[in-house]
């Protein structure tokens, strides 16, 4: 790997008041491990004077340094002041960056305000990065050598992502390949990421983490979701090559995918290459299963139709469950799920359909049927349908994420085994 220790700080105080998001890191990840660097830290503070502290902190510590916020035209936008401060640099007023911003006004309708000449003022010796998408320019300070202080390279980057994403890609991502290409001996590593279901994190280290560690020439990592787990291995090609196999004949058939691909994205792709189409009827998950497959760029061409009957009356009117049935079994029910799953592929003509009706909770539950209880069904043309139940006692989101990941999982198992 680079020896280019790469640091994140992020100002802004609605961060941390929690109003908005931040998305720079995951991003910032993605798109700087393949050059060779891994983010060692990040911070996150307040518009203001902590902006000094964190500035000076980093300094002693890294190598570059990515600043995001505090250059646009307020009171509280003081980053671009307190670099060239702590720097020692006076700033100077860049015409061409002026120009940019009044004609970025100009075209799209807004008033030039005297404020805004703040954003064309760069400290000496800095570059100036051109901004497409906002009156905000980046600034770039080669990384300096003395014997009173050295600074890293340092990145000053507006905050709103759709303005620092394009800069970064076309500014800051060639500058740092060119930096880590500038090292001797840089080695590469790859990340491989295997999506695996059904099987808990802990059964995962027990099956192949703890062995793998052991050699020590691999980084072991796991990412724990709802029924879900990110094994992760990062190492050089020629090593990942090597136990790769190892890995996939652990897990088998609970493997998803190699890579980010999510659950539905992989189900699609299945119905895609079977030629098979998917109707859902759902009770407990309310439309989740529908909406984690229409998330799917896509999906229209495979994914029919999805019925919501929460109530009694509508899985009787929209699916012809047998209102007797219910009044028998119950809305949770193995006669009932099956009934649900068997009308949706009946009424919508599809190949497949998954149905699901549960207890979410915290009530309704019973001694007989308690918080947590569902079942599910799987119904395919030419085959007997699946049914099966589960207990799930945990929250309503979880169970229903949970749920919805069970009948996507079982579909996925039906689709691979019937794979032409």
């Amino acid at each position: 790997m680079s020896a280019l220790r790469v640091e994140i700080l992020n100002t802004g105080s609605e961060l941390l008041l929690g109003s908005v998001r931040d998305a720079h890191l995951s991003w910032f990840g993605k798109e700087l491990f393949p050059l060779g660097f891994r983010i060692f830290r990040q911070t996150t503070v307040p518009d203001g004077t902590a902006i000094r502290d964190a500035l000076l902190e980093a300094f002693g510590r890294t190598d570059v340094l990515i600043v995001t916020g505090g250059l646009g035209p307020t009171t509280d936008d003081i980053t671009r002041e307190l670099v060239a401060e702590l720097l020692g640099r006076r700033l100077q007023n860049h015409p061409e960056t002026l120009a940019r911003i009044q004609e970025f006004c100009r075209k799209r309708g807004f008033a030039f305000q005297p404020r805004m000449e703040r954003q064309a003022m760069a400290p000496e010796g800095a570059k100036v990065l051109p901004n497409e998408y906002g009156t905000a320019p980046g600034l770039y300070l080669p990384a300096t050598a003395g014997t009173s202080r050295s600074t890293p390279h340092i990145f000053l980057l507006p905050g709103p992502p759709r303005e620092m994403q394009p800069m970064a890609r076309v500014h800051v991502l060639p500058t740092l390949k060119e930096l880590t290409e500038q090292l001797p001996g840089t080695v590469r590593n790859e990340c491989r990421i295997y999506r695996i279901v059904g099987m808990g994190e802990s059964m995962v280290e027990s099956m192949l983490g703890l062995e793998l560690s052991k050699r020590g020439d691999l980084e072991v990592g796991y990412c724990a979701r709802p029924n879900e787990v990110d094994f992760r291995l990062i190492a050089p090609k020629e090593l990942l090559d090597e136990v790769e196999p190892l890995v996939l004949a652990a897990v088998g058939d609970h493997l998803i995918s190699e890579g980010e691909e999510s659950m539905e994205d992989v189900v699609v792709n299945l119905l895609k290459k079977s030629g098979a189409t998917l109707a859902t009827a759902e009770s407990c998950t309310g439309g989740l299963l529908a909406n984690r497959i229409t998330n799917v760029p896509g999906a229209s061409a495979v994914f029919l139709e999805g019925f919501v009957t929460y109530s009694n009356d509508s899985k009787s009117a929209l699916l012809g469950v047998p209102s007797e049935m219910i009044s028998t079994h119950g809305a949770v029910s193995e006669a009932v799920v099956k009934a649900m799953a068997e009308g949706a592929l009946r009424q919508s003509g599809a190949t497949h359909a998954l149905a699901t009706t549960g207890i979410a909770g915290p009530d309704g539950g019973s001694a007989e049927k308690p918080v947590g209880t569902v079942w599910m069904a799987l119904a395919a043309k030419g085959h007997e349908t699946e049914v099966w139940m589960e207990s799930i006692p945990t929250d309503r989101l979880t169970f229903k994420q949970r749920v919805s990941q069970s009948a996507l999982d079982r579909l996925r198992k039906r689709l691979k085994r019937s794979a032409p």
